[in-house]
């Protein structure tokens, strides 16, 4: 398929490259153009606006947040869009941005898809992401192929797209508050002299298997922060935009709320750009050690 990606950080990167692999033409766009130069010599074709990326079969985009999307797709470009081309935005954005999204493409006659995915940037690579898809049935089933192409698995959660955005909202609270619990585990086994690996041994041999306690865990129990597969600062947005979201349907969630203030500690003591594990660093320092 003749494709389109605009954004190209980790995550970006190494679903381009898988899509590479796959056989199919990706002409990429990076507002950072050096980013683009190993993916160059992959194959993929450079191009010089996001407009050039919005061609062909499909246009995939993977932006920061929700600034950084408003700022290159606007009303202007999608105004000179093909008619019928499909945008799959994989970006964690805010439920009130997808929606807006949603209608924009539909005036325009243009399918949107919202396709948000777990994983790290190692499960990206390893093309084994978990797809979450929401959008259009025909538009969902001529992207497929692409989202095998870079995912073990693709969830379709219906024809709305903000509904794929509220799950991978959901899921990321539900990260952010167990590498918070793990966290505050640490320090309260490290003031009674108890080893945090001999404790993740039991718990992730037990009750708590998996990569988000055995990882996470580790590199708490490692204070080991860099590099960071997952930033701070972007767990901190994640977890914002969950609020809001939370907000909207007038849903408290106090524990959100409570992860939500340790995330802006650490990027209050310049941790913004360390991994999520931070939250490690967090509550050390909060129990004075």
């Amino acid at each position: 398929m003749d494709i389109g990606f605009i954004g190209l950080g980790e995550m970006g990167g190494a679903i381009v490259a898988n899509l590479l692999k796959a056989g199919h033409r990706v002409r990429v766009w990076n507002r950072t153009a050096e980013r683009a130069r190993p993916l160059a010599d992959a194959g993929a074709e450079v191009v010089a606006t996001p407009a050039d990326a919005f061609a062909g079969d499909a246009v995939f985009s993977m932006l920061a947040d929700d600034a950084a999307l408003r700022e290159v797709v606007d009303a202007s470009l999608l105004e000179h869009v093909p008619r019928g081309i499909v945008h799959v935005n994989m970006a964690t954005i805010s439920v009130a941005l997808a929606e807006q999204l949603a209608r924009e493409h539909a005036e325009r006659g243009l399918h949107y898809v919202a396709a948000p995915v777990l994983g790290r940037p190692d499960v990206a690579k390893a093309a084994k992401l978990t797809i979450v898809a929401g959008g259009p049935a025909e538009a969902l089933d001529r992207v497929q192929p692409l989202f095998d192409a870079i995912g073990q698995k693709t969830w379709r959660i219906g024809s709305l797209p903000q509904q794929a955005n509220v799950m991978k909202l959901a899921a990321n609270f539900m990260l952010a508050s167990a590498v918070e619990t793990l966290g505050e585990a640490a320090a309260l086994l490290s003031g009674h002299g108890v080893a945090m690996r001999d404790f993740l041994d039991v718990v992730t041999g037990g009750p708590f298997p998996g990569p988000v306690y055995q990882g996470y865990g580790t590199m708490i129990a490692e204070q080991r922060y860099e590099p960071a597969m997952f930033k701070a600062r972007l767990g901190l947005k994640d977890v914002r935009l969950a609020l809001a979201a939370a907000d909207a349907v007038s849903t408290p969630l106090p524990v959100a709320s409570a992860v939500r203030d340790s995330l802006l500690e650490a990027v209050a003591h310049g941790d913004g750009e360390l991994d999520f594990a931070v939250l490690g660093k967090v509550a050390l320092r909060r129990a004075g050690r």
